[in-house]
């Protein structure tokens, strides 16, 4: 194998591909990129046997060839090379390196070795914008389940619908104490299609998204298509392949409260900073802070025995009967920041139902933390 590219090329080709490896004892060509030359492109791919990815660059290629080298090691490389024309000279097992006064050569395996990733023959496939996937997933990944006794809750509920007049996709997440649902409008998707995919995949291609993000040529929309147990992430030259988990997803519109005793418009800034001072003197381990509404605003109160106590007012207009709920304060600073409006909206019935987080100023998104009850 023999080419050439520029060090910013090889770069992005290694910052998409390089991150998705592992460490397994049996299998060690997994902590290894894939590296394939052949026309007038290179192609990268790395995979953990549950996702796979693979991205194109341009190249000139004197030779075709095909080798695996360790992923971190020729990525942290490159990340120290200066931008001039990078030359690469490989064999089956080995990698040698030259840009301007730098030259290297690194052991690797080789590419027989390497499992295979299948083409996935998709049944149906639809068209994302991707400033608003980017968004969507900002709101939900956090709220995902890391138990794995449940798997369904490892993963992002993604719901395709129609109404009369659109398309929506609804992204949910819930790990049981908390539960964030975000809603990406469409202009052609699917009906009454859903399906389940893992946290870690969708925080691989909102990475693979943000390397592009200052990309002016960068393409706007991301082609997802679904087979019966595999999805498929198209975006320019990056294809991600996942699994999908099985399973079925809760009904979790179930559980969103349709009235509420208590409703409450609030700076969000100033909720912030108030929880935040509380959270200095919550319990540990329990990390409760307690809102009370009253006519006159919010009061934020903390109390621990060993520390101290604290009381925050927060203006805040509150209509409906006063209340109070306990909650812990690192799920509402995770819904608070995931609302991107001036002013949020804190909605409740009592003590011991949930309460809703949303943004004052637009719809699609709808934020849920289950109280603590005392």
């Amino acid at each position: 194998m023999k080419l050439s590219c520029t060090r910013e090329n090889l770069f992005q080709g290694l910052a998409i591909a390089s991150h998705l490896t592992s460490k397994n004892v049996n299998l060690p060509v997994l902590q290894n990129i894939l590296i394939q030359a052949e026309g007038g492109t290179i192609r990268f791919t790395t995979t953990n046997l549950e996702i796979a990815v693979r991205c194109i660059v341009r190249g000139k290629v004197d030779e075709p060839g095909e080798v695996t080298v360790p992923s971190k090691l020729f990525y942290d490389y490159v990340s120290l090379l200066p931008n001039e024309t990078v030359s690469v000279d490989g064999n089956a097992t080995s990698l040698s390196v030259v840009c301007g006064g730098y030259k290297t050569k690194m052991n690797g395996l080789s590419a027989s070795e390497f499992p295979l990733v299948p083409d996935v023959q998709a049944a149906v496939s639809v068209s994302i914008p991707v400033p608003a996937l980017r968004e969507a997933l900002s709101r939900v990944l956090f709220a995902v389940s890391t138990n794995e006794s449940r798997p369904e809750l490892t993963g992002v509920y993604m719901r395709f619908e129609k109404t009369e007049n659109s398309y929506n996709l609804i992204l949910a997440s819930t790990d049981s104490y908390r539960l964030s649902e975000s809603v990406i409008a469409l202009e052609k998707g699917l009906e009454d299609k859903q399906v389940i995919i893992p946290a870690r995949t969708l925080g691989e291609v909102n990475r693979i998204l943000s390397v592009f993000k200052d990309d002016v040529e960068a393409a706007a929309h991301i082609e997802m298509r679904l087979s019966d147990n595999q999805a498929v992430f198209r975006f320019g030259t990056v294809e991600l392949v996942s699994r999908i988990i099985e399973g079925n997803y809760p009904d979790y519109r179930q559980i969103i409260p349709k009235t509420f005793e208590t409703t409450s418009v609030i700076d969000r800034d100033d909720f912030v900073k108030s929880v935040k001072t509380a959270a200095l003197f919550s319990k540990n381990g329990l990390f409760d802070v307690t809102l009370s509404f009253a006519k006159d605003g919010l009061t934020v109160r903390s109390v621990d025995a060993q520390r101290g106590e604290n009381t925050a007012i927060c203006p805040a207009n509150v209509t409906g009967k006063d209340n109070t709920v306990t909650v812990n304060y690192r799920y509402l600073l995770d819904g608070l920041s995931a609302c991107a409006s001036d002013n949020v909206i804190f909605e409740m019935i009592d003590a011991s139902n949930p309460c809703v987080v949303r943004p004052s100023d637009a719809k699609g998104y709808l934020y849920i933390v289950m109280p603590i009850k005392q």
